[in-house]
């Protein structure tokens, strides 16, 4: 557990240290042989980079590859996107990791520089190869010749040269196998038959530790060189690629005569370590080999086999009579830290036998580090020219330490031999980033020769050293100076052109072209000034005027003539002294106020305002009135004027005075304005309606009438005048169907729906007209009654119904479910035949009752049921008729005087409903609570006449009127609405019922009254039910 924390903290150590650093690494796959211009990666993506817009840039996102001068790199990387591109130089592993054969291990690095400093990052972009099946499998030789004894006994294995395939994996060799020679005869798998039809030779394939494939001769038959002492055959080698590759070698095979034994080795694996530095001649290793055999079969050769690699044959020898394998050339474990050694051991006749020496090259410090400056900033002539203004942290160029040898040896550090203002930072193993450390100055050090030392950690250690030459560039980095960073200046108004202000000056650390100052106006300075490029006088070219602008602040610049240049801005403050050239000025010529005549004395009338572009004293400006007789008076200081008299309209309807200003200058300025007051009456005459002419007429409305059609009009007047005068009609009751609608402006009543059987009968709309007047809208309701019927057949009996409705109640909705006399006529008929079939059905149950009890008692109850229950062709009638009785016995005199309205504002402007409460003496209450009826239907008219009731029995929903004690009214809350008028007369309401007195002895005539009223809808609108 302890391992895996260190090992855990040791991740995040790097990490954090890579991240600070500025340093990342970036793994990608590429096959290798790719051809130019495909597409590996793009490291925007990848990395997720995303520029934070709170952190400004001195130049575009840039991506640099960072690669030495006179290499040919294998990739390319667009500058501006950060995409990976395959070059005309095409990745070849083998080459670019020969002598590598395991397939995760063959990379290909290089660094990329993520531009400018404000982001700067270093990645390190490794590129791992993919291995394609680009290499055939080959045999040492085209010809292969084994010597196989003829008395080998059946399944003796004999080694046979494998081949060398610089592919890895499945790319490599994966199979081996005989082929017949056209002649011979038929071949089955895995072995090739002679003359006579038997198999000779087999072939097995051993696959040893390290992945290798060795394929092996098997016998299979006995042989006998007198018979047949040679063999050919064809052996194939075959890799595992898509489409797989091979080739072909020509195995011979020789009988050769009995050599019973074959020599044996001592030790047929031994590894030795030498150090690199061994001389030419050194013995590696001794090796010993025995054979049985006597005389010449006894002689052993000692040799290489042709499986070991070319550079094992180039550096080491072996003695063939002793074994004894020397070093033939000088070692270098840096190219080779292991060899592999393959010898052979043969007596001449029989398959030599085979060990394996591995010899491990020790390393020696031999090697001094090597450093490798890749620039980052491109040099000119080898050196790199670096501004002044370089800011800190600027990269120059990425340092890579190397060192071939291994462990202490190997290992470099890296720094500078003395101060300078740059260092070194570690980004990756033996990788440094050369930086600016501080800040540079060219005035005090123009050039840099920065001597990089890598030295390891041998012993003795191994120095290695570079120069980087670095030349600052010379920048205009000292801006101009002013004296003043604030000038204040000070000046009378009405100056004369071309005055001189004062002299701006600035001085420049600079020498030469980068100390030339030009003097320069802002781009918020007025035309009105002038400022001396050369000199720096400043002028004013126009004569200022206070009044437009009493004070001009604007800046100035002071600019050299580097490259680029640089400038310095003041700011310049000119205030302009006040003169009195200005006359008090009013905000009008002339001004026009409108009191109402019950204006109070000293009530303010109006505001006078008037102005002194001046300043000071010569703004102080005295209020006066002129020739105004004493009537008004005006405040001198804030200009309210108010009477000095009560206002009578009638008497005078309007005054006119001027009014004077005077200023408080040296030399006083005046002006005058004329005043009118108009003296405005008040709203105190309500609309009268013309049309209807009165409220006893009535409108015919056919059935046929289309929705929307104008079935008739209401017309007002209104004495006042504005917006006193301005009027709006309304529907407040009597649509309780939503049948009407009317035009607030123009009165025009308009049909909303199409006319059912159900609207057949007399409407009585209220029409409520009332002005916009101010403070207060006085208003008037007039009746409209609308016939709906094909025609007027019978008009006194229209006229009836209008003049009953008259009787009703403002607030009981009239004309729910009327209809025409002919359809009364068919309703009675339906009614007479229901009536009639059901008494005959009661008459029969009666008469099986008689007959069945026949006792007096049974009697009795079927005489009253036959009185009680016999059906009237009208229910309503019988119903009416108790209800009338009751009516005779309340008092005439009950007729309400006043109905109590409150007013809401409706859902639909055009259908308004009435909600009221009547109002009754207590004694008078007592009583008549629940003896009147208020739906009781007059029966004063002819047997053949309509039935009324339905006329006053309306079946939308109703307005609710209770009958309560006579309480006082509360101030603009309630309103009085006065009884219908039998002519030309209109309800109005009333503040109270103490304001109202009544002109006529017509129970139904309208009461004088100047006052206010309202309604209020009670509840949603209805829907007309089809």
């Amino acid at each position: 557990m302890d391992l895996l924390s260190g090992t855990y903290l040791l991740a995040v150590l790097l990490a954090c240290i890579v991240f600070q650093s500025g340093a990342q690494e970036k793994n990608y796959t590429v096959r290798e042989e790719l051809p130019e211009n495909v597409l590996i990666g793009n490291l925007l993506k990848d990395l997720n980079l995303t520029l934070d817009p709170d952190v400004p840039l001195s130049s575009p996102l840039q991506f640099k590859l960072v690669y030495k001068t006179g290499d040919v790199p294998l990739v390319r990387v667009e500058e501006n996107t950060g995409e990976i591109f395959t070059t005309a130089n095409r990745i070849d592993r083998e080459k670019l990791c020969s002598g590598i054969f395991s397939e995760n291990r063959c990379f290909y690095e290089v660094e990329v520089a993520v531009l400018p400093d404000e982001v700067f990052r270093l990645v390190k972009i490794r590129f791992l190869i993919e291995d394609i099946n680009d290499n055939a499998p080959l045999f040492p030789s085209t010809v292969i010749n084994i010597s196989i004894p003829e008395n080998t006994a059946i399944n003796s294995r004999y080694s046979v040269p494998s081949a060398i395939d610089p592919d890895i994996g499945v790319n490599g060799i994966q199979h081996y196998e005989l082929l017949k020679p056209k002649t011979a005869p038929k071949r089955t798998f895995g072995s090739i038959t002679n003359e006579q039809g038997q198999n000779v030779f087999g072939l097995d394939i051993i696959e040893t530790p390290e992945g290798d494939k060795w394929p092996q001769l098997i016998v299979q038959q006995i042989l006998d060189r007198e018979q047949k002492d040679t063999y050919v055959m064809k052996i194939k080698v075959e890799d595992g690629g898509s489409p797989p590759r091979s080739s072909t070698a020509i195995l011979q095979v020789t009988v050769t005569d009995v050599n019973d034994n074959r020599p044996v080795f001592k030790e047929n694996d031994i590894e030795v370590s030498i150090p690199e530095n061994a001389p030419v001649g050194t013995s590696v290793s001794q090796l010993h080999a025995t054979d049985a055999d006597l005389g010449s079969n006894a002689q052993i050769h000692f040799y290489f086999s042709n499986q070991i690699s070319s550079l094992a044959k180039k550096l080491f020898a072996i003695d063939n009579a002793t074994g004894l394998i020397t070093i033939r050339e000088p070692l270098d474990r840096e190219e080779s830290p292991v060899h592999k050694l393959t010898v052979l051991a043969s007596d001449g006749s029989s398959t030599p036998s085979r060990a394996t020496v591995t010899v491990n090259v020790t390393d020696i410090n031999d090697n001094i580090p090597s450093i490798d400056t890749r620039y980052i900033i491109n040099p000119v002539n080898g050196t790199v020219l670096l501004s002044e203004k370089a800011p800190l942290n600027t990269k120059i160029a990425l340092i890579t330490v190397m060192d071939k040898d291994a462990d202490l040896n190997g290992k470099v550090t890296c720094f500078t031999d003395h101060d300078v203002p740059f260092r070194l930072k570690p980004v990756f193993d033996n990788q440094f980033l050369l930086e600016t450390a501080t800040f540079l100055d060219y005035e005090s050090t123009r050039e840099y020769a920065i001597k990089i030392v890598a030295s390891d950690s041998g012993k003795p250690p191994l120095n290695q050293s570079a120069m980087l030459l670095i030349k600052i560039k010379d920048e205009n980095d000292n801006a101009p100076v002013f004296t003043q960073p604030i000038i204040g200046l000070s000046i009378p108004e009405n100056n004369a052109p071309g005055t001189q202000l004062t002299k701006i000056s600035a001085t420049d650390a600079d020498s030469g072209r980068n100390a030339e100052i030009s003097y320069i106006l802002g781009s918020d300075a007025p035309p009105i000034f002038n400022l001396d490029r050369r000199t720096g006088i400043l002028t004013a070219v126009r004569k200022l005027d206070r009044e437009k602008q009493d004070r001009y602040s604007f800046t100035v610049l002071a600019k050299d003539n580097g490259m680029p240049p640089l400038q310095t801005n003041a700011t310049v403050t000119v205030s302009v002294l006040d003169q009195n050239d200005n006359s008090p000025a009013f905000t009008h010529n002339e001004y026009n106020f409108y009191v109402p005549e019950n204006l109070p004395m000293y009530g303010t009338v109006g505001l006078i305002t008037v102005t002194d572009a001046d300043s000071g004293d010569n703004a102080a400006v005295t209020l006066s009135i002129i020739n105004g007789r004493d009537n008004f008076i005006i405040d001198p200081l804030t200009g309210v004027i108010r009477p000095n008299i009560s206002f009578d309209r009638e008497q005078q309807g309007s005054y006119t005075f001027q009014v004077k200003a005077v200023d408080g200058g040296r030399l006083q300025r005046s002006s005058t304005a004329k005043v009118t007051i108009n003296v405005v009456d008040v709203n105190d005459n309500r609309p009268v309606f013309v049309i209807p002419s009165s409220n006893y007429s009535y409108e015919l409305v056919p059935t046929s009438t289309s929705p929307g059609s104008v079935v008739t009009k209401v017309f007002a007047v209104d004495n006042d005048t504005g917006m006193n005068a301005e009027l709006r009609y309304s529907i407040i009751g009597g649509n309780s169907r939503g049948l009407f609608t009317i035009d607030q402006l123009t009165g025009n009543i308009t049909l909303k729906e199409k006319v059912i059987t159900s609207d057949h009968g007399l409407h009585r709309l209220v029409i409520k007209v009332n002005d916009l007047g101010q403070p207060e809208s006085l208003y008037t309701i007039a009746l409209v009654h609308l016939f709906v019927n094909e025609t007027v057949t019978n008009s006194s009996y229209v006229q009836e119904l209008v003049r009953r409705n008259m009787e009703t109640p403002v607030g009981q909705n009239i004309g729910d479910g009327e209809i025409t006399p002919q359809t009364n006529d068919y309703v009675k008929i339906i009614i007479a035949i229901i009536a009639g079939t059901m008494t005959v059905i009661l008459v029969i149950f009666v008469t099986a009752l008689v007959r069945c009890r026949q006792t007096p008692r049974h009697k009795v109850v079927q005489k009253n049921k036959q009185s009680g229950e016999w059906v009237s062709p009208n229910q309503e009638n019988r119903q009416i008729k108790k209800k009338k009785k009751k009516k005779k016995r309340s008092p005439k005199s009950l007729l309400l005087n006043f109905v109590t309205i409150e007013e809401s504002k409706p859902d639909d402007p055009g259908h308004e409903h009435i909600n009221g409460t009547l109002d009754i003496p207590v004694e008078l209450e007592e009583q008549t609570m629940g003896k009147y009826n208020w739906a009781t239907t007059p029966t004063t008219f002819k047997p053949d006449s309509p039935d009324l009731a339905k006329h006053y029995k309306s079946a939308s929903p109703q307005p609710t009127f209770q009958i309560k004690p006579e309480t006082p009214v509360p101030p603009k809350k309630h309103h009085v609405i006065q009884e219908l008028p039998l002519d030309n007369t209109f309800v109005v309401g009333c503040d109270s019922l103490s304001k109202c007195s009544s002109s006529s002895s017509d129970p139904y005539s309208v009461s004088e009254c100047s006052c206010q009223g309202g309604f209020k809808t009670p509840g949603p609108i209805h829907t007309r039910q089809l």
